[in-house]
């Protein structure tokens, strides 16, 4: 008898027996209970010497970071060793650029650092598609969905990224907006970018709003700088906007510098609206109006997955899209109806 039929018999995963066994802190009594009635009755013993061993060569998760400016990634990354060092294993960060090719660069990790299993901060389901094959221990995606990957090493949890844009899209309508622009992404296919805005449009393409991506959206990296540059291209193509969505916080954050800058007041003047809900958000001037995604929930379902994988190898992947709300915020408000937006609009006609 071993752990595995410890956990079939008291109904358990072997990862919860696993931390049962050796007292780790996020057990429920009712488990750890359970857990030991079976011990009991099946006289198990743990083997002293098989956990002196697996203490004695493990290894640390690779937590492969893609974009060092997405201050989503930083809070995520700050959840994700939370949860780590509740169940006393160890993590070493590698940050890639948002361009990487992120699963070549975990295949070039693995084969000098030998991790035991790899969690990634964002990624393209394309570079997993074409190298992941090279990748045989157990990996966790999240903030983007590996559902339609099809590896049974790998597990995923993500927004709906889609929908989420189509909310704050509705929202902007509800607030009568109908001149709105969009920020952030490379329309890559099945990046988080392209869902977003894909979620966007489509929402706009039912209330009957007009859209023309080569005039309304400006692609940009996930950063204030860029989100900055990319506000300033859109308004010299279309200054009659009433509206911006960013499809993330950092991008929104540098629209609203480049709109002070060139004296468009948020949200008297143009509202702005962001998506992720990082901390930044609560404290820019005025407060951003933002999709607000449960990173402590996806760290934590995600982490919980990965350990659960890394004590039962033949356990199934788990892909799942966590909740996300919409937070009001200050920089959405009805658009102006003055002589201003009046030139702008005989300007863009």
């Amino acid at each position: 008898m071993d752990i595995r039929d410890i956990a079939r018999l008291s109904g358990y995963s072997v990862g919860t027996v696993s931390r049962a066994i050796n007292d780790k802190p996020n057990v429920s009594e009712k488990a750890k209970a359970r857990i030991q009635q079976v011990m009991r009755e099946q006289g198990y013993q743990p083997n002293p010497n098989a956990q002196h061993l697996k203490q004695s060569t493990r290894t640390s998760i690779g937590v492969l970071v893609k974009g060092a400016h997405n201050q989503l990634f930083a809070e995520l990354v700050e959840h994700v060793q939370a949860s780590l060092g509740q169940v006393e294993e160890e993590s070493q960060l590698v940050y890639l650029d948002e361009d990487a090719d992120e699963v070549a660069e975990a295949v070039r990790y693995q084969s000098s650092l030998h991790f035991k299993g790899i969690l990634f901060l964002g990624g393209d389901p394309a570079n997993f598609r074409a190298g992941f094959e090279a990748i045989t221990i157990p990996c966790l995606l999240l903030t983007n969905t590996a559902e339609s990957i099809g590896r049974d090493n790998l597990s995923s949890f993500t927004t709906d990224d889609a929908k989420a844009a189509a909310e704050a899209v509705d929202e902007l309508v509800r607030f009568g907006h109908r001149r709105i622009g969009i920020i952030g992404g490379n329309r890559r296919p099945e990046q988080i970018g392209t869902l977003r805005l894909q979620g966007a449009m489509d929402a706009l393409e039912r209330h009957g709003v007009p859209f023309e991506v080569e005039r309304d959206y400006e692609p940009c990296r996930f950063s204030m700088r860029d989100g900055y540059d990319a506000t300033m291209c859109l308004l010299r193509r279309r200054p009659d906007l009433t509206a911006i969505f960013a499809l993330g916080d950092v991008m929104a954050i540098g629209a609203m510098r480049a709109l002070r800058d060139v004296g468009r007041p948020v949200p008297e003047s143009i509202s702005v609206v962001g998506f992720d809900g990082i901390e930044a958000s609560k404290f820019t001037v005025p407060r951003l109006m933002t999709v607000r995604q449960d990173v402590e929930g996806i760290a934590e379902k995600g982490v919980a997955a990965l350990l659960e994988r890394l004590e039962d190898p033949a356990k199934e992947p788990v892909h799942e899209r966590v909740g996300h709300t919409l937070h009001r915020g200050e920089s959405l408000c009805p658009p102006p109806h003055d002589i201003y937006h009046t030139l702008y609009e005989g300007m863009a006609s």
